[in-house]
């Protein structure tokens, strides 16, 4: 098979488009799994689960693709000490889900909102503080949460 080109000759291939269109046919068709909890899926609950979220697991390359970005925007990021990746004894930079999270959250400011870097760091440092002090963060920025965040 040709990728790029042709019609779907695979059975799965076949079974996957049958799902997309047919839905209701193919859940008859398929032994559906149970549903997971929310603390084994990596949910809200699983925060209180005791999971490090500082431990470095991700690489540049990985990082980048969890938040579809280019790689050189992480190390700018990096440069400008708005985050610090840890590093392995290679010197290799190792982001942990703490760092994937602000790094969700500058992307949030920076595309959504239309903030420049420098205000950013202001808005992260505004937010953690309102957050420390008990005050309700203002209308447009409830969706960011910087209650696990380094700022």
């Amino acid at each position: 098979m040709e990728s790029g080109a042709g019609p779907v000759t695979k059975r799965g291939d076949k079974r996957r488009v049958n799902a997309i269109i047919r839905p209701e046919t193919y859940k008859k068709s398929v032994k559906l799994k149970p549903p997971v909890s929310a603390a084994a899926a990596g949910g809200p609950a699983s925060r209180d689960a005791g999971i490090d979220l500082d431990k470095p697991i991700f690489t540049l390359s990985v990082a980048s693709e969890i938040l579809e970005t280019h790689p050189r925007t992480l190390m700018m990021y990096e440069h400008l000490d708005m985050i610090r990746p840890k590093r392995t004894v290679t010197n290799r930079r190792r982001y942990s889900r703490r760092d994937v999270m602000k790094l969700q959250a500058i992307q949030t400011l920076t595309r959504k909102h239309g903030v420049n870097l420098a205000g950013v760091r202001y808005i992260l440092t505004l937010m953690k503080r309102l957050q420390d002090a008990g005050i309700e963060a203002p209308e447009g920025l409830r969706s960011l949460d910087v209650s696990l965040l380094d700022v």
